[in-house]
């Protein structure tokens, strides 16, 4: 299962950009500065609120976690499951006895408001003190989205990188050789894959509807290299003419695939994302934009033919960036209203820098390393689909998108507008791109 649950579900985002908002308000004056006074070798119960529920995870996770206890018997560690970040954010702002003392969160576009509303302390401190060097131990995109404005209040705890899932024995039944490596090709051997069958289809090639699984503005933007704010922190889309050939092309695929009311019907019939059901491991689709999980989940699913896997395509202005993904995965920090700060770090600390610790988790669950000396180890999984995911971690061109105190706000209204766009509600791209900014702006102007 993924590290990051996926964002691109509109529903379940703005209900946790709400939340966080409240969250936000509620929860500005706590002590960040990282001040720890408690004694790390006394006998100590920290409690750890992490949101992985599959019985796989737990045991991967509880794995980690007696194997910490084992290297520092004087902490133990209550470990509470399945926390959304709802229950999450409730419990960082109350604090106290029940509270958490580590947290872990999967949705990394949340780091701009856990750092600004000072509920996870700054760990800065911690680092320096253990000396740790940022840059030598963890990937730069991930290092991007773990801080805000300067500010590290998280680290990385496993990754996610997104790339192109095709099925072989449907590209062999083409007669394609290789995967596509520009959008331009990935068109062309969309429509090659994909078999009408009156008005639905046997079989797509690829779904590039903003509804689709996977398939939204951030993971398209990672190809792109979109600049979403201006230096004075301004939303960027209008300006961007990136944004605008994203846009453009998306709305393109559409329309060459059948356009959107042929997609929509056709995307009705899918099963559930996480299920076996998937698109991908029907054969309904042939090719799928996913994270590395999704190669282990096709194989559990007990799919009828070989399964491939690339980095997704690039714009062919930018063919030779080709290699590089969108960048996201699971983030851990300090509760600001910890009484066991020191003792909580040296758990932070084994889970996200120790190399074995990191490398046996990533391979329970088939996530990527976020350590450099992790994605290095010769005790990470060899498979070959797996190890494309690997490859583009380590891409100079893999990135995220930047973090915000406005959380992902930004986003959702980025896919609101391109899905008026691909449903052809809206014809003047520019405009649509200026209502974009401007809205984008005064959301952010609301979170203060």
């Amino acid at each position: 299962m993924p590290t990051t649950r996926p964002r691109g579900r509109a529903v379940a985002a703005v209900a946790a950009a709400a939340a966080l908002s409240l969250f936000a308000a509620a929860c500005t004056g706590g002590n960040d500065s990282g001040a720890a006074n408690d004694d790390p070798d006394a006998d100590v119960t920290l409690t750890f609120w992490h949101g992985w529920s599959a019985p796989s995870e737990v045991e991967a996770i509880e794995a980690n976690i007696d194997a910490f206890e084992e290297k520092f018997p004087n902490i133990t560690v209550k470990s509470v499951k399945g926390v959304n970040d709802d229950k999450l954010n409730q419990g960082l702002r109350a604090g106290g006895s029940n509270g958490p003392d580590v947290v872990s969160s999967f949705t990394t576009d949340n780091v701009g408001r856990f750092c600004s509303s000072h509920v996870l302390a700054d760990l800065d401190p911690f680092l320096k003190k253990s000396g740790i060097s940022p840059e030598e131990t963890f990937p730069a995109p991930m290092l991007e989205y773990t801080q805000y404005e300067g500010k590290r209040c998280a680290l990385p705890l496993l990754g996610d990188a997104y790339g192109l899932y095709y099925n072989k024995d449907a590209f062999a039944e083409a007669g394609i050789d290789a995967p596509p490596k520009t959008l331009s090709e990935l068109e062309e051997v969309a429509k090659k894959l994909t078999k009408p069958d009156g008005d639905g289809y046997e079989q797509l090639g690829f779904m590039p509807n903003f509804q689709g699984y996977e398939t939204t503005v951030e993971h398209y933007g990672g190809q792109f290299g979109l600049t979403y704010f201006d230096d004075e922190g301004k939303s960027n889309a209008a300006a961007d003419p990136r944004m605008a050939e994203l846009f453009e092309w998306q709305k393109g695929m559409v329309d060459a695939l059948g356009g959107f009311g042929k997609l929509r019907k056709y995307r009705n019939t899918f099963g559930d994302e996480w299920g076996p059901k998937h698109p991908f491991h029907t054969g309904q689709v042939a090719m799928q934009m996913d994270g590395e999980w999704r190669g282990k989940m096709a194989a559990d699913a007990g799919v009828g033919f070989e399964i491939g896997a690339a980095p997704f395509p690039v714009p062919d202005d930018q063919a030779d960036s080709y290699g590089k993904g969108y960048l996201s995965g699971t983030i851990t920090g300090i509760a600001t209203t910890s009484e066991k700060k020191n003792a909580a770090w040296e758990l932070v600390k084994y889970l996200t820098t120790d190399t074995d610790a990191v490398v046996d988790f990533a391979n329970a669950i088939h996530n990527v390393p976020s350590t450099l000396a992790g994605l290095k180890s010769p005790k990470l999984n060899d498979d070959p689909v797996y190890r494309t995911f690997v490859d583009i971690v380590q891409h100079p061109g893999s990135s995220h998108a930047p973090p915000s105190k406005n959380g992902g706000a930004f986003l959702l209204t980025l896919q609101d507008y391109g899905l008026k766009y691909e449903k052809g509600e809206e014809d003047d791209l520019r405009s649509l791109l200026e209502q974009a900014d401007e809205q984008i702006d005064k959301d952010n102007a609301q979170a203060g």
